[in-house]
């Protein structure tokens, strides 16, 4: 998967495109993601001990990666990422665009 968690996206389909938001979870067996404040919806729950007001509880549901793109640290833009080897064996992801490292994926090898 080319997005981690914590990792800042950008929404590029739906209704909120264009919001930028950190990564709160990522599920590879299905390919989402969720976003921070992005694609909320209202979770109707009864009263309870645990929720004695009851009402409308509002929570972040699951984006399709492909929804979703890497924002560089350096360039501030959208963008695609790329891995690298470096000669030292440390595996790096890298922005398309500006071609910065953005994370270490492995250190290197000894």
């Amino acid at each position: 998967m080319h997005i981690k968690v914590d990792d800042i996206v950008e929404v590029i389909t739906g209704k909120d495109r264009s919001e930028r938001a950190k990564v709160l979870k990522v599920i590879p067996g299905t390919g989402k993601v969720i976003v921070e404040g992005v694609n909320k919806v209202f979770k109707h729950v009864r009263r309870s001990q645990q929720n004695p007001q009851g009402g409308r509880l509002s929570k972040e549901m699951p984006l399709q990666i492909s929804n979703v793109m890497l924002v560089c640290q350096s360039c501030g833009k959208a963008t695609r990422t790329a891995s690298k080897i470096h000669e030292d064996g440390s595996k790096t992801r890298y922005c398309k665009k500006c071609g910065a490292d953005q994370h270490v994926i492995s250190p290197a090898k000894n």
